[in-house]
């Protein structure tokens, strides 16, 4: 293996896979974790036979303690240390009224974004913590409603202001081990090979919203992730110039 070592959950899809090959790109070694171990292994063969060495597939369930806890125990064993977590993976859900969400939908959303981020978090802490040298850094993926809302969207809204909070709790309590810690919020990225869908907005009607290439968002991340843990970046937002966003219209 070569380079700092880096944990990126969600990491058999879209943003996640997109950043996992980036970083590798750019020098590190990458733990590939998701619940699907098939698709974390589509990722590293997606990163050619010249970065091969450096991605790891660990599939695992974030939302289980005792899972999280074998993963980082893991990642110990085989690398020692770590200086890298990217919180990224997320359950969502349709635009549903408020009145009409299920308690279970909650549940799962929740438990994905903000307690399934808070438990790795928690685990790279503990690690940054003691390893030498001392220190890391952990990126958790926002979105513009850890700011502004979507109609009908309130356990997604939820879980991402909750991922605010925890990026600020890191932040602070982070300081004095060398752990810096911030946020990346991600506008419309392009959907592959899908129609985007169109989304609800502030004034209730449909609309197909423009997005931006993933390979923008895996920019923005190694930015972050380069920086010496002196300096960081608390929160960035990266976006299609033409989303709404603010007043979300």
């Amino acid at each position: 293996m070569i380079g700092k070592i880096s944990v990126v959950t969600g990491a058999g899809s879209n943003v996640g896979r997109a950043c996992a090959l980036a970083l590798a790109a750019d020098g590190w070694s990458v733990v590939l974790v998701g619940r699907r171990k098939e698709a974390l292994e589509e990722t590293a063969r997606l990163a050619g036979p010249s970065l091969a060495d450096r991605l790891v597939p660990l599939a695992a369930d974030i939302t289980d303690p005792a899972a999280v806890r074998g993963l980082f125990a893991e990642v110990a064993l085989r690398f020692g240390r770590l200086d890298l977590l990217f919180n990224n993976a997320a359950d969502t859900m349709p635009y549903i009224p408020t009145e009409d969400v299920a308690a279970e939908d909650w549940g799962r959303v929740l438990g994905s974004i903000a307690t399934g981020s808070f438990l790795c978090a928690q685990a790279a802490y503990r690690m940054m913590k003691e390893q030498s040298p001392r220190g890391g850094r952990i990126i958790n993926n926002g979105a513009p409603s850890a700011h502004v809302p979507r109609p009908d969207s309130i356990a997604f809204t939820a879980a991402k202001h909750a991922v605010a909070g925890l990026t600020k709790s890191l932040s602070l309590d982070g300081r004095r081990y060398d752990i810096a810690c911030g946020q990346i919020d991600i506008g419309n990225v392009t959907p592959g090979d899908r129609e985007q869908p169109a989304a609800r907005q502030a004034d209730g009607s449909l609309r197909v919203e423009p997005t931006m290439d993933v390979r923008h968002v895996a920019e923005a991340v190694v930015t972050m992730a380069a920086l010496p843990l002196g300096v960081n970046i608390p929160s960035i937002t990266v976006m299609p110039s033409a989303m709404p966003y603010v007043g979300r219209g």
